[in-house]
């Protein structure tokens, strides 16, 4: 998990945009406070050793996924939990946490009373109904063997029988993705995998230049260690996956040390590719061939590599149309000294690394969990981004680094540009941290997303904006002749004169799952004028003249949408509905 810093000409769009970025500094976005241990989401994170790691093992912490898993309106929050090694010799590995939403602002812990009973090396979580039944099912990914969940009406059993993992040699999954690579409706999987990992055979600290830091004695890998290959699961029904990882060509690229993953529709023809953030591998980027197949176009396309053509850590990413030209865009998430990646999707062919452009080289953090999220509801997302060092061991050394360090918040200036305002945002992002997993969500119904960050040996954080709301909708989408989770959906809103493009993706950030409803800020429209699904079944609908401030759920092939106020908009001054 090192890199090299980014060098090279300044390109003339630098200087430009930094001075939109000057010229457009005005009030903060957000308003962040951190509500964890108010609304009972406190149980710290178990992971590998709090002042040193002697294994790679111990540093890639976990994931949190937003989700309704019993229907009843209001969201809920899965944290993934890891162990130590000493815990697991002693058999005493925590399960997960399941934190349930009760509707009036606090959650209760119930994850292995509702049969979440995995422990072990936990990494990251996606989620998807699997079996089209109308509940979201989960994968747990880990150390070991993933744990498929079927959702039976707000209880979970164990279905990793249908993955057929086979035999006892243990695979390190991180992110995962449900999706309808071959448009079948039904929902398949993909998990990346990170290091063939064999403690017996891994190298002590500080034995060898791959396993020091800045003269640092630290735990050894990714390189130096045997690489690992990603998996595609197809779904055949009935509970029952197949491995076809070879066939559909997801081993061609070869082993990657691979950790995030995020799939969506990047070349708008019908279906869905792959893309994976490798640590000091090449990135991948499967185009799906739509005959069931997938080539890796990560080095043509230009995200395989930093702008200059350098191999990066990468960690974590995200997906928005952050441009407005029409196509998703990707950011990842790279190591300390380097910058994040943008990478502009041009015309569904090629990107362009605009980091340095952007304005994202403010602070040159060591980078997980990312996500676009619209803080101030303007229309164009924003970017958070968690950080916190993967050397436990910085703390003591005189070298200048910190193992918390702080989450950080760009504001989209709607030109290309981003603004660091993570200082001016509140209280929630002045806090350092040892974070990994990101994740949005509405956790109170008032349509504006918290964002709960996962840390390592520490409890959570969630992050509530107190800033007064602007004018928002937030759709659910519910598939038919589609998979029932609508993902692989692209939606496309038009309102004040310009159009917002978002998809429904599984699995993205770092080992994470954000909400599947979608929300998108109207900035001082209280009108939608035209709202567009393409659903991954190829039909696609139009609404128009549908009011702001609502929450839609959209069914595939119905011209009548369910409407809902979002709750606590009629008072501006209002503290959010629910969470206090």
């Amino acid at each position: 998990m090192s890199c090299a810093t980014p060098r090279g000409p300044v390109p003339l769009r630098v200087a430009i945009a930094a001075i939109a970025a000057s010229a457009s500094l005005t009030a903060a976005p957000a308003a962040y406070e951190d509500i964890a241990e108010r609304v009972g989401i406190s149980a710290p994170v178990t992971f590998g050793g709090r002042n040193a790691s002697d294994y790679i093992l111990e540093t890639t912490g976990t994931g949190a996924a937003i989700f309704d898993f019993d229907r009843d309106g209001d969201n809920d929050v899965l944290v993934v939990n890891g162990t130590t090694f000493e815990l697991e010799a002693l058999g005493r590995s925590p399960a997960s946490m399941l934190y349930v939403n009760d509707g009036r602002g606090h959650f209760e812990e119930a994850a292995v009373r509702l049969g979440l009973t995995a422990k072990g090396w936990g990494q990251g979580v996606c989620v998807g109904d699997f079996d089209n039944d109308g509940w979201e099912d989960l994968l747990l990914t880990r150390y070991g063997k993933n744990v498929l969940y079927r959702n039976r009406r707000g209880a979970f059993e164990d279905a990793s029988v249908g993955l057929g993992q086979i035999g006892d040699v243990p695979r390190w999954g991180t992110g995962c993705s449900f999706l309808d690579y071959d448009s079948d409706g039904l929902l398949d999987i993909f998990v990346a995998n990170y290091v063939d990992f064999d403690p017996a055979h891994t190298p002590a600290p500080g034995s060898n230049g791959a396993c020091e830091w800045k003269g640092v004695p630290v735990m050894c890998g990714p390189r130096g260690l045997p690489m690992a290959r990603n998996v595609l699961y197809r779904n055949r029904g009935a509970g029952r996956f197949e491995d076809v990882s070879e066939e559909a060509g997801i081993l061609a690229p070869g082993g990657r040390y691979a950790l995030g993953v995020a799939a969506a529709d990047f070349d708008l023809d019908g279906a869905v590719d792959v893309y994976v953030a490798c640590d000091m591998t090449p990135s991948l980027l499967y185009r799906n061939n739509g005959d069931g197949t997938f080539t890796d176009i990560a080095a043509e396309a230009g995200v395989a590599y930093s702008a200059d053509g350098q191999l990066q850590a990468g960690m974590g990413v995200a997906v928005a149309d952050y441009d407005g030209n029409g196509f998703l865009d990707m950011a990842k998430t790279n190591f300390s000294g380097d910058l994040p990646s943008l990478y502009s999707n041009e015309d569904g062919v090629f990107y362009e690394d605009l980091s340095r452009d952007a304005g994202l080289g403010t602070r040159q953090l060591l980078g997980w969990g990312a996500l676009f999220v619209d803080a101030d509801e303007d229309g164009w997302p924003d970017l958070m981004l968690a950080n916190g060092h993967v050397y436990p061991e910085v703390d003591a050394a005189p070298i200048g680094e910190s193992y918390r360090q702080l989450t950080l918040l760009y504001r989209n200036l709607g030109n290309g540009a981003f603004a660091d305002v993570t200082d001016s945002s509140g209280p929630g992002l002045q806090q350092p941290r040892p974070a990994r997993g990101l994740a949005a969500g509405d956790l109170d119904g008032d349509g504006h997303p918290e964002v709960v960050v996962v840390n390592v040996n520490a409890s959570p954080a969630v992050l509530k904006n107190r800033a007064k709301p602007g004018n928002a909708v937030v759709v659910r989408l519910r598939g038919r002749q589609s998979n029932r989770s609508g993902i692989g959906a692209r939606v496309e809103l038009t309102a004040g004169g310009r159009t917002a493009q978002q998809a429904v993706i599984s699995g993205g950030s770092y080992l994470s799952q954000n909400d599947l409803a979608l929300h998108f800020g109207l900035a001082n429209s209280d009108l939608v004028d035209e709202l567009r699904v393409v659903w991954p079944s190829g039909l696609e609908q139009r609404w128009t003249g549908m009011a702001g401030n609502q929450r839609y759920v959209l069914t595939e092939g119905s011209e009548r949408p369910e409407a809902a106020a979002l709750a606590g908009r009629g008072a501006p001054d209002s503290p959010a509905a629910g969470l206090p």
